[in-house]
């Protein structure tokens, strides 16, 4: 109920008036019927102004960080969070990946529409960056089509780190569905999950015309926060100003 409130009455129609997001290729959206979209991740509203132009549900795999912040707010946006249908996913440790494919399938075998970001983050720079082969394996196991999506103009509106969106022309386009019933019982093969996350992450890459990076988002935010620690740490410290004493008048 909290979802439909928020796409038809709250939020949606508030996006749709400020961002007036162009919608292209809805139609290779199936009405009914388990289906994956693939999308790029550039910023905190893609969550947001995704659903809005859609017009079925779709629930998110979102970070787990989102649920568990301390404080007035952090219960705010984990209830807000809960109550649109978002699952939970912790990203740490061995077994997140796998809690994330669980999760996946359990929506998919609800014959629902599930959103997934293959990145795994947020691009930091605006850049494609490599995608986790958990979209494919779900893809396989729960034999659904995945549909690739563009976010457009989303990275400029609100970059990571900026709380309050700007206005900015935004595109939203969508792509034919991907088919990999080819791979049927192969999703155990590595090759082949490398194989299906690629053509898919080239299919986004198509549609939103980014420069793509063969890396993982994550590597890259860690190996740029190590080098900016390091040159901050060869910089000398500045040399303490030489405190003045004013001479008083002697009486």
């Amino acid at each position: 109920m909290f979802y439909y409130l928020l796409k038809y009455v709250v939020l949606g129609p508030l996006l749709k008036l400020l961002f007036r997001p162009r919608i292209e290729g809805l139609e290779h959206v199936p009405e009914s019927g388990a289906a994956i979209i693939a999308g790029n991740h550039l910023s905190f509203s893609d969550h947001f102004l995704m659903p809005a132009v859609l017009r079925r549900r779709i629930t998110f795999l979102a970070k787990a960080e989102y649920f568990t912040g301390p404080g007035i707010k952090g219960r705010l946006t984990a209830t807000f969070f809960r109550s649109a249908g978002q699952i939970p996913v912790d990203r740490s440790g061995k077994e997140a990946g796998q809690a994330a494919i669980r999760e996946g399938l359990g929506v998919l075998s609800k014959d629902e529409l599930l959103g997934i970001y293959p990145e795994g983050t947020r691009s930091h720079d605006g850049r494609l960056y490599k995608g986790k082969v958990g979209v494919a394996v779900m893809a396989l196991k729960a034999q659904a089509p995945v549909i690739p999506c563009a976010m457009i103009g989303t990275f400029e509106a609100q970059p990571p780190g900026k709380k309050i969106p700007t206005l900015h022309p935004v595109v939203i386009r969508f792509g034919k569905p991907l088919d990999f019933s080819r791979y049927l019982g192969m999703e155990n093969e590595k090759a082949v999950l490398r194989a299906i996350t690629d053509e898919i992450m080239y299919a986004i890459l198509m549609l939103s015309e980014q420069e793509y990076v063969d890396q993982y988002a994550a590597v890259a935010k860690a190996e740029e926060a190590a080098a900016a620690k390091a040159e901050k740490a060869q910089k000398p410290d500045k040399p303490q100003k030489e405190r003045k004493f004013r001479r008083l008048p002697l009486s």
